[in-house]
């Protein structure tokens, strides 16, 4: 996969722009002289002029948006306009990133969380004065499906039954949409297992099911079965309102963080056919239901008002939002240092701006909801066997390649989820367990391991982290590396057929979502076919047979985990109960190691400190309706050092 837009902030530019010259000449004159007059000053922000006496804010969020229709909001500024102007079921908290309630008052879940029921409030209203319906979302998330590729982030509702990819036949069942391999568990060690017993059970069922032989003379010929033939199932859209204000959703995977997951923009819903969409993406006439109403849009700029229509406009405390658009980020901190505008985000800072912004108060810093990883080709050997795979994921020392190669620009990834608790420490360096798992490997100090070919795109910053790592498996494992450097256009065909033992990727992860995010890095699991009932051994008797019991029971555990042994059943008349369906985690994950994270991107923004409630979170989503201006706000008098 091609780098991440976030890569492009870590990129070494031989100019940083006229603006940073002259400020650091200007700083270190001014220094010098005052040093003669008076003690030095610290100076707490970057730009602290006077607050606006209007509740306005001018927002420098990049480039001018290219529309505000949800189903193609992909990434700022578009994102930002959207949840502006737009609401959905549910919105995400800015400080917690918990999901809060919008149009969808309440919610509910079955217990296996695969069917969702939203209870809409009475009083959403749409901009004409027309009631916010659950027909209206039917509407919206069926033309998500229509839309095909124009739709951004497809991945994130194809676990809703009915809405998976349209060929010419009809739709494509979610189990055959391949997001990315995942491969069986090859001696696991208990030692790094997590104690789920659930989880354990799934990673060892994907091996095949045992067979129990029989002695010869019980042996029989199968008698040959007629294949009944199969008719292509026909899946109902799995979004349907069973009344005005009730909206129901099945989900084909259970899905334990749904009602964040819809409080992404590509959800919200849209009045009628949304064919204005089509002729003026960006008409000041749009039926909307938001907080704040699009009023003019011109080459300066972006202008909302706050919206007469909005079921809660009482919290909303900005009577104007206006975009102020700048192509590069020298543009938009020079508009900031002047005070023209009063926030900026979604700006490509270089790191000589970074190191110079860093020291000031209203400068803002945050882990972005994106990942950095190395997948590994499982399916082949040595890379099929965990212990390796966990070898060579804690001989990497994580803050050396990110203070060293990445300028400090970046966050180490010891979890695949940026947005969680970063408390996977198993994942830490320690270098003398790798050498364990590699010896216990059949490879001690590393003797006749293959050489390890690790693909990376043409970029000169992916190709000094590569060099860094295989610097790290040599020194610590002994292990040779083979840097391959494939254009971005050619990773995908690569990565298709597995040529490659490890592969550089990046994703994007528009969600708080677990398991869509999960898939988004791992592609989507499907749960092995296994017999109900191991067979008999001769002799054995019905009445006597030991009441079912599920494999994960009949386990032993060893240190938190299963044991490799433990996969057949203690009593040889048990019955096997076929897996349930449970949610991929996190956890399975970091036991299963078919990827190694290696760093988050991170975001950056400046934000007055007038500006009252102005959130940056790892979704880069400040809720506008939170955001006041306190015109009273005064700078307070500089400390000498």
């Amino acid at each position: 996969m091609e780098s991440t837009r976030r890569d492009k902030k870590l990129r070494t530019s031989r100019s940083y722009g006229s603006f940073f010259v002259y400020a650091i000449i200007l700083a270190a004159l001014l220094s010098a002289s005052c040093t003669q007059i008076e003690p030095p000053k610290n100076e707490p922000f970057f730009a602290a002029t006077a607050p606006p006496r209007v509740q306005e804010l001018r927002w420098s969020n990049g480039k001018t948006p290219k529309s505000i229709d949800p189903a193609k909001a992909a990434a700022a500024p578009e994102t930002d306009l959207v949840r502006a102007v737009f609401e959905g079921l549910t919105e995400i908290d800015s400080k917690t990133l918990k999901e809060i309630p919008a149009v969808a008052e309440k919610w509910s879940s079955s217990e296996d969380f695969k069917i969702w029921t939203f209870q809409l409030r009475k009083d959403a209203r749409w901009s004409n004065g027309k009631r916010v319906t659950a027909a209206d979302f039917v509407t919206s998330w069926k033309r998500l499906l229509d839309l095909g590729d124009k739709t951004a982030h497809r991945e994130l509702f194809r676990n809703i039954a009915g809405m998976h990819e349209k060929t010419a036949e009809g739709l494509v069942p979610i189990e055959s949409v391949d997001f990315g391999h995942i491969s069986s568990v090859v001696n696991p060690q208990p030692h790094n297992n997590p104690t789920n017993t659930n989880s354990a059970l799934k990673f060892k069922l994907q091996d095949p099911a045992p067979t129990v032989t029989k002695p010869v003379a019980e042996t029989q010929p199968a008698p040959k079965q007629e294949t009944a033939k199969i008719e292509p199932k026909v899946e109902k859209f799995g979004v349907e309102a069973t009344s005005d204000v009730t909206l129901v959703v099945t989900l084909v995977r259970p899905d334990k963080d749904f009602a964040k997951l819809v409080a992404n923009p590509i959800f919200r819903p849209v009045y009628g056919d949304a064919a204005a969409f089509e002729t003026d993406p960006l008409g000041t006439n749009t039926v909307t239901n938001g907080p704040f109403k699009l009023v003019s849009v011109a080459k300066d700029g972006i202008v909302l008002d706050r919206a007469d229509h909005y079921w809660n406009k009482a919290v909303v405390s900005l009577d104007h939002v206006r975009f102020v658009p700048k192509d590069t980020a020298d543009a938009a901190l020079d508009a900031y240092k002047k005070g023209e505008i009063d926030a900026v985000t979604n700006s490509d800072f270089e790191p000589l701006a970074l190191k110079v912004l860093s020291p000031y108060e209203d400068f803002r810093q945050t882990t972005h909801s994106a990942l950095n990883f190395y997948e590994v080709n499982a399916t082949t050997a040595p890379f099929n066997d965990r212990r390796i795979r966990e070898a060579l994921a804690i001989s990497i020392d994580r803050e050396r390649v990110t203070d060293g190669e990445l300028d400090g620009a970046t966050q180490p990834a010891m979890s695949f989820l940026p947005l969680g608790e970063q408390k996977h420490s198993k994942l830490a360096l320690d270098i003398d367990r790798a050498k364990q798992l590699l010896e216990l490997a059949g490879y001690p100090n590393g003797e006749n391991f293959p050489k390890i070919r690790l693909v990376v795109n043409r970029n000169d910053i992916q190709q000094r982290v590569a060099r860094s790592v295989a610097r790290m498996w040599k020194q610590n494992l002994n292990l040779e590396t083979e840097i391959l450097v494939k254009d971005s256009a050619e990773m995908e065909s690569v990565r298709a057929a597995g040529a490659y033992d490890i592969i550089r990727r990046g994703v994007v992860l528009p969600t708080v979502d677990e398991s869509v995010s999960l898939a988004a890095i791992f592609g989507i699991r499907k749960l092995p076919e296994i017999p109900a009932v191991l067979p008999k051994e001769p002799g054995a008797k019905d009445a006597a047979s030991p009441t079912p019991t599920p494999l994960a029971v009949m386990r032993t555990k060893t240190e938190g985990g299963p044991s490799d042994e433990s996969i057949l059943p203690v009593d040889p008349n048990a019955v096997v109960v076929p897996p349930t369906e449970t949610a991929f985690t996190e956890q399975d994950a970091i036991y299963e190691l078919n990827a190694i994270p290696l760093y988050f991107p991170t975001s950056y923004s400046l934000v007055k400190p007038y500006v009252k409630g102005f959130e940056i979170n790892g979704l880069d989503a400040p809720t506008l309706k939170d955001i006041s201006i306190d015109s009273t706000w005064q700078p307070k008098a500089a400390k000498a050092e």
